[in-house]
C-alpha cells in the first residue's frame, strides 16, 4: 500500500442516499485508487488531511490500523478519533445539503467525472473556525496555545501515540 499523490477538491451536493453516492463514486475509479467522499465542514486545512492519510498509511505499514479498510482508516485518523461511529459523525456522508471535500489518492484526474455529479466549489474547504471549535470540542484553553489546524494534527498524531 503506498500513496503517492494526493488531491483535494471542494464540492456541494444534495445527497440523496449515502450508499447510491458511494457507490457512484465506487463506479469511477480504478483498482488501487481512492476517492473518499469527507464532510468538508470539519476539515481545518489541506494539511490537516494530508497529516491524516499519511497517519492512516503509517498505520496500515505498522500493523496498528483501527479498521479493517483503509477509507475508513483515513476516515478515523482525520478525525482524531478512535471509534468509527465517531468518525462518521464528524467526517462522514449525510442525506441532504452538504459541502463536500474529494479526496483523490493514486488517482488519475477525475475532475470532469465529480462535477458531473456534483457542483464544484473549492470555497467550501475555507474552514469555519466556530463550527470546527465546536465539532472538535477545542476550548479556548487550547486555541490560546496553538492554532486550530496545529489541535487538529496534534491530536491525530496522539492517535498513533496512545496506540
Amino acid at each position: 500500500m503506498y500513496m503517492e499523490n494526493i488531491k483535494l477538491m471542494g464540492f456541494t451536493s444534495t445527497i440523496d442516499s449515502v450508499g447510491e453516492t458511494l457507490d457512484k463514486i465506487d463506479s469511477i475509479k480504478k483498482d488501487g485508487e481512492i476517492i473518499q467522499l469527507l464532510n468538508a465542514d470539519s476539515i481545518v486545512s489541506e494539511n490537516h488531511i494530508i497529516h491524516g492519510v499519511n497517519q492512516a498509511f503509517l498505520a496500515f505499514e505498522r500493523g496498528e490500523n483501527l479498521a479493517k479498510d483503509i477509507s475508513v482508516e483515513i476516515v478515523l485518523r482525520c478525525s482524531a478519533q478512535r471509534q468509527i461511529s465517531k468518525a462518521f459523525n464528524i467526517l462522514g456522508l449525510h442525506e441532504g445539503d452538504m459541502n463536500l471535500c474529494a479526496l483523490l489518492i493514486n488517482c488519475d484526474d477525475y475532475s470532469d467525472e465529480l462535477s458531473s455529479l456534483f457542483k464544484f466549489d473549492d470555497s467550501v474547504l475555507v474552514a469555519d473556525d466556530d463550527y470546527l471549535k465546536k465539532t472538535y470540542e477545542i476550548s479556548d484553553a487550547e486555541l490560546e496555545n496553538m492554532s486550530m489546524e496545529e489541535i487538529i494534527i496534534d491530536r491525530i498524531s496522539k492517535l498513533t501515540v496512545d496506540y
